[in-house]
């Protein structure tokens, strides 16, 4: 457990939107055993990578690997390897009751998601990113682009299936495990794929100390269990 010896600090967060559930349990009991404030920013990944690079202060990151990956972005963080936190797959879930279909393989994949009226996703991010890499390596691109029911973040997408506003919802697994939606399934092993979240801290942190003790919490025993008990892999 981190030292609470570490003078109280307001810590300046920027985390992906798949973390938003995960992090409603791991913030509060972080504030408690230490003190520290978090203020957590929450968002896809190209809108972090534009909050990185528009010089706003931040003290750590808990992200896609894909924002590192910019080279403007990775240059505000500090020297060194970033921190693995969590990982999740893909899956496909439907409204609560409704039949379920066969995603086993590639080919029953996309007969599912050619016969779905609409599918919800977050195009703007990292995993959809890769959603939309998998409709092109199935061939069926352009057929989705009119079934495609964009959401503004994670969180918005098993609503918008429990609503009935989308017949199929697909992303990180994590995100998908809500009230009025049911588990479809992964997405088949030849199409499955892990989104990885990792930490770094700010080059010009201004509470390096707290965001170290963040990153070193994120790695207990306690942690580690709200991590998987929300459908994540640790580190």
């Amino acid at each position: 457990m981190p030292s609470a010896d570490l003078k109280a600090a307001e810590l300046k967060v920027l985390a992906g939107g798949s973390l938003t559930g995960s992090f409603g349990e791991l913030a509060p009991s972080f504030e408690k055993a230490t003190g520290h404030k978090l203020v957590i920013h929450f968002d896809s990944t190209p809108n972090l990578i534009k909050q990185v690079t528009s010089g706003a202060p931040f003290d750590l990151a808990v992200v896609p690997v894909d924002v590192y990956k910019d080279a403007a972005a990775k240059a505000r963080f500090a020297g060194g390897p970033t921190i693995e936190i969590a990982r999740a797959g893909y899956g496909v879930i439907v409204r609560a009751g409704a039949p379920k279909p066969d995603i086993g393989t590639p080919e029953a994949f996309k007969k599912a998601l050619l016969d779905a009226s609409s599918i919800a996703f977050v195009p703007e991010s990292a995993a959809g990113a890769y959603i939309l890499k998998t409709f092109e390596r199935l061939g069926i691109t352009e057929t989705m682009k009119a079934r495609t029911k964009a959401q503004a973040m994670p969180t918005q997408i098993a609503p918008a299936v429990a609503r009935g506003d989308a017949e199929l919802g697909i992303f990180v697994v994590n995100v998908l495990v809500a009230p009025g939606v049911e588990l479809a399934g992964a997405f088949p092993p030849e199409l499955q794929q892990e989104l990885v979240f990792s930490a770094a801290i700010a080059s010009d942190a201004k509470k390096a100390d707290a965001a170290r003790a963040f990153i070193d919490y994120l790695k207990t025993p306690a942690a580690i269990a709200i991590i998987k008990a929300k459908g994540m892999t640790p580190g």
